[in-house]
């Protein structure tokens, strides 16, 4: 299994470098909670998820993004930087979104399972809006190039996010 690294020219992974977009707030080794940061560090894939009224399962292992599936993003709830159901009162992310950002999704152990209040919540590698256009902490690529990340990606793929960009 091959890392994905995060380089200045885009994420190296399986012998090639897709062009992304990262966090707002650049990286931070002090990862807050709506900093829109990109947290340095090695995470791993743990999940994918998937809009299946938009396109038929990316791999064995991804699981469908329902409606009224959210992200808790509220630091004083106990579901904080968890998969969420609706009716949910607490600060969250809708993911089955108007929009195809969130059609799909890697999910990253960024802060999960066991989440620190304020350390941020999710870091998910999805669709960028545009090129150039940056995230609020999440690593975005181009929708065709998210689809062929996913086929190589699987369950415990690290993403390593350095402290300085080579």
């Amino acid at each position: 299994m091959s890392d994905m690294v995060l380089t200045r020219m885009g994420l190296r992974f399986r012998g090639r470098m897709w062009p992304c977009t990262i966090g707002k707030g650049g990286i931070r080794t002090d990862k807050r909670e709506g900093d829109g940061a990109t947290p340095v560090g090695t995470h791993q894939i743990v999940g994918l998820l998937y809009r299946p009224d938009r396109m038929a399962r990316p791999a064995p292992w991804a699981l469908p993004i329902r409606p009224g599936d959210l992200w808790s993003d509220d630091v004083r709830d106990a579901g904080y930087n968890q998969l969420v159901r609706a009716p949910y009162k607490p600060s969250h992310e809708t993911l089955r979104r108007a929009d195809p950002l969130y059609d799909l999704i890697l999910l990253t152990d960024w802060n999960w399972p066991n989440a620190e209040p304020g350390r941020g919540s999710a870091i998910f590698l999805h669709r960028w809006r545009r090129p150039g256009f940056p995230t609020e902490g999440c690593v975005a690529f181009r929708p065709d190039h998210l689809r062929q990340i996913v086929r190589f990606a699987e369950p415990g793929t690290k993403v390593v996010v350095p402290e300085t960009l080579a």
